[in-house]
């Protein structure tokens, strides 16, 4: 009269996804998971561990700047749209509050892209919640944490070609971080030449993309049908990457308990 039903477990398969750094700016630090039957994890920076030390990151920069800025050159810096290029401002506005650029204490930061533009718009938002104790320290003090003098967000393509007939001194972020697309890639072509000026890498560079190519020191690259010599000093900041480095990654597989099958 009743049909009897056997239920078996099946098991739980999880995959990571990107796997998010510790001890970054803004955002908090990622949270583990404790049970799973089989793990798949990335592994982008599973052969070696980031540098630690948020100081480091701004006062290196602000070297790099101030060096940069002291040859009459640009910095620029190739960077995600989201995430990425709000860590810098970050980083930027803490320069500029420190005074550690000296060369140009009152240089200019022009976000070059309107999707960064979008992403930056909602820091300005309630963040409760997202951001980390540090950041919200800040705007419970009524720091904007984004937000400096001299900063400009350009949206047209006419502010953006106007980047380059300026001669002063300046930091242009824009995407793609990678530099395979958008405009960054006109930026690299009117500064690439420039011994004078500085291309800082601040995020993972896959192979065949033009950011690793430049990276790995190649002489010249075309863009838009022309040749562009590569005489710019090129920078790599690896420690400011968002994804986890070696140990990160074993200590978020190593809070499974019990652990995984595989």
């Amino acid at each position: 009269k009743y049909a009897l039903t056997v239920i078996q477990k099946l098991p739980d398969f999880l995959f990571s996804g990107d796997l998010g750094n510790i001890k970054q700016p803004i955002i908090r630090d990622p949270s583990y998971l404790c049970e799973a039957d089989y793990v798949i994890t990335e592994s982008t920076y599973g052969d070696r561990e980031h540098r630690e030390g948020e100081g480091e990151y701004t006062e290196d920069l602000a070297k790099i700047l101030d060096s940069t800025f002291a040859k009459g050159g640009n910095v620029i810096i190739p960077a995600f749209a989201v995430g990425r290029t709000q860590e810098l401002l970050y980083f930027l506005r803490e320069i500029k509050q420190k005074g550690l650029v000296t060369s140009a204490p009152n240089f200019p930061v022009y976000v070059d892209s309107p999707l960064a533009k979008a992403a930056t718009t909602i820091f300005a938002g309630d963040l409760t919640g997202y951001i980390d104790e540090e950041a919200m320290e800040l705007v419970e003090d009524g720091i904007r944490m984004l937000t400096f003098d001299d900063l400009h967000l350009t949206e047209s393509s006419e502010e953006s070609k106007a980047l380059n007939a300026d001669k002063m001194p300046k930091v242009i972020i824009s995407a793609s971080g990678m530099c395979d697309a958008g405009r960054i890639r006109h930026h690299l072509k009117h500064n690439l030449w420039r011994p004078e000026s500085t291309v800082v890498f601040v995020g993972y560079q896959s192979e065949g993309s033009l950011g690793r190519r430049l990276l790995d020191g190649v002489p010249e690259v075309k863009l838009f049908g022309e040749t562009i010599a590569v005489k710019a000093q090129i920078v790599n900041f690896p420690g400011l990457s968002s994804h986890a480095g070696l140990s990160g990654l074993l200590n978020w597989i190593q809070a499974f308990s019990p652990k995984p099958s595989q």
